[in-house]
């Protein structure tokens, strides 16, 4: 039980590499609070695991600092909520871009003030992992502002990890690749797409939900008690080749 009596707060916990991080995390023994804006998400994994769960939208900045509030301090943040509208350059719409910033970039970057003044409040220590990917490092047609949205974040966590580093809390980002997830699934669904993507990684595989989160729980082990401000690429070699 790794993380027994340490409390972890997900964001974006009702789907996807959020909730398989929920899974993970409560399997090694951490109380997780669970955050997403859908109550039916909460209701099922609080049914599964016995977490504490937030019902929030996290394009609201006031409504994300209300949320964090309630949760109350904790040893650990993910930052997992995230959302894409698959528009090109020429096709961006201003309602596409906030929507994707709203929730991707400053969602997360709320969530981490809230909790760094927290850890601060109870003298320090904790980490924050903020999941981004590996459009924020190679070009992916019609991925202008979720690509923009993950870039931004790893450059934000390197200046958190900076600041938060004197009171002992890690800041560092998980960079998957393609995840079989309902988001991915809505971008990469067309084999045309995603076949091409394939074939460029070494493993010949896309990335698994839990596969990340196992990765997500390392960083925020003690095992990486020496890690902070880095970028953790789980993309089965994408990046490397």
């Amino acid at each position: 039980m790794q993380f027994s009596g340490k409390t972890v707060i997900i964001t974006g916990a009702g789907k996807g590499i959020g909730r398989a991080c929920a899974q993970v995390m409560a399997a090694r023994g951490a109380q997780v609070i669970a955050m997403t804006r859908t109550q039916a998400d909460l209701d099922s994994l609080e049914a599964e695991i016995g977490c504490r769960s937030i019902r929030v939208d996290l394009s609201d900045p006031a409504a994300t600092r209300a949320a964090m509030a309630e949760a109350g301090p904790a040893d650990f943040l993910i930052n997992s909520a995230g959302t894409n509208v698959l528009e090109s350059t020429f096709d961006m719409t201003d309602e596409g871009y906030d929507r994707v910033m709203d929730i991707n970039l400053r969602g997360a970057l709320v969530a981490c003030q809230a909790f760094g003044r927290a850890r601060v409040e109870a003298g320090g220590g904790g980490a924050i992992v903020n999941i981004t990917s590996i459009a924020g490092h190679r070009g992916f047609p019609e991925h202008l502002c979720y690509a923009a949205s993950k870039a931004g974040l790893e450059g934000a966590s390197r200046v958190m990890a900076k600041e938060f580093g004197p009171h002992g809390i890690r800041v560092n980002c998980i960079a998957p690749t393609i995840t079989l997830t309902e988001l991915a699934a809505a971008a990469w669904a067309d084999p045309v797409k995603s076949e091409p993507m394939m074939v460029r990684h070494p493993v010949n595989r896309f990335a698994e939900a839990e596969e990340v989160a196992e990765s997500i729980a390392m960083l925020l082990s003690d095992d990486a008690k020496m890690v902070t401000g880095a970028v953790l690429p789980v993309d089965g070699g994408f990046l490397a080749v």
